[in-house]
């Protein structure tokens, strides 16, 4: 059996776009949701992504739905990182719980949102052995005093090891059906095999499952992403050649600002050091002992010792 991807625009959307409780299962097996909090039942909204740029148009793959007590849930499968991309998850959701208000709707029955984003990149490296972040909107000296209504899920899928959760089995089989499964998948883990949910997205996810302009649509997917990647790369490259041109030429004005100031500070030093000469000469003139000459200029007795020469 031959298996496509689970993380491109198509295969996403068919597994999570289309089959409620699969998205419901992930949710609840990747959102921080306590018990009495989990998703029962969801209805698709449609999609409102941000005006697109030239890197995130077909990178950034996005599914929508709402669930009974109204809360509002945005997942995300970021193939590509940028810095950019934080901002446009906090855009998305801020605009997702500002839309609940209208002219009947009062601001105490705004639910939540919470924004879920799959990430097929490392963007965190000081910290190798997390890849779940959680963000909420705290207080700034007493973390347990929380703004619920916006909360941020990031999850860096290269980092994911089977063994890195072990009191949610659903998230680790989500995470292993993400990061294992494609082209290249000889042998599935029966795990993933034996579960209901993941085995139907097992499914979904057939070669033969699709049809051929799905299959001309999987392929246009990375042939877009990769040239999306090559324009990030070039971009990061031309922005580094600019910072560094401009550091050159920072460096170059400070270099000639720090010359001039060296130069005025050594003159002035040269200076203060004839002056000092020159009153010791006079000094020697009129026959004042070297150690008061000393105590005087504040020259060393040797300096002055050659001023008699």
């Amino acid at each position: 059996m031959k298996y496509l991807d689970p993380k491109a625009d198509l295969t996403f959307k068919k597994i999570f776009g289309e089959h409620k409780d699969l998205l419901i299962s992930l949710l609840n097996a990747l959102l921080p949701l306590a018990d009495d909090e989990q998703i029962e039942s969801v209805e698709y909204l449609s999609p409102e992504l941000v005006p697109d740029t030239y890197v995130g148009k077909n990178s950034i793959v996005d599914v929508r739905c709402r669930d009974v007590k109204n809360r509002q849930f945005i997942v995300e499968m970021q193939m590509l990182w940028t810095e950019a991309f934080k901002q446009r998850v906090l855009f998305n959701a801020s605009k997702a719980f500002v839309r609940q208000l209208d002219k009947k709707r009062k601001y105490e029955l705004l639910q939540p949102v919470y924004s879920l984003n799959l990430v097929n990149e490392t963007f965190i490296k000081e910290y190798p052995d997390e890849f779940i972040h959680n963000y909420n909107v705290v207080h700034e000296l007493h973390s347990n005093e929380i703004i619920d209504d916006l909360h941020f899920t990031f999850v860096e899928l290269p980092k994911f090891q089977a063994h890195s959760i072990k009191e949610k089995k659903m998230a680790v089989l989500w995470l292993r059906f993400l990061t294992e499964i494609d082209e290249q998948t000889k042998i599935v883990p029966q795990e993933l095999l034996d579960n209901p949910e993941t085995s139907k997205a097992l499914k979904t996810v057939e070669e033969s499952a699709m049809s051929k302009d799905e299959l001309l649509a999987y392929d246009d997917f990375w042939d877009k992403l990769g040239a999306e990647r090559l324009l990030l790369v070039d971009s990061n490259r031309r922005s580094m050649e600019e910072g560094r041109e401009e550091g050159r030429k920072e460096g170059r004005k400070e270099g000639l600002k720090e010359g001039r100031k060296k130069g005025i500070e050594e003159g002035r030093k040269e200076g203060l050091k004839e002056g000092r000469a020159d009153v010791a000469r006079n000094l020697l003139s009129i026959g004042m002992p070297l150690e008061d000459i000393a105590k005087v200029t504040g020259l060393e007795i040797k300096d002055i010792e050659q001023l008699k020469k």
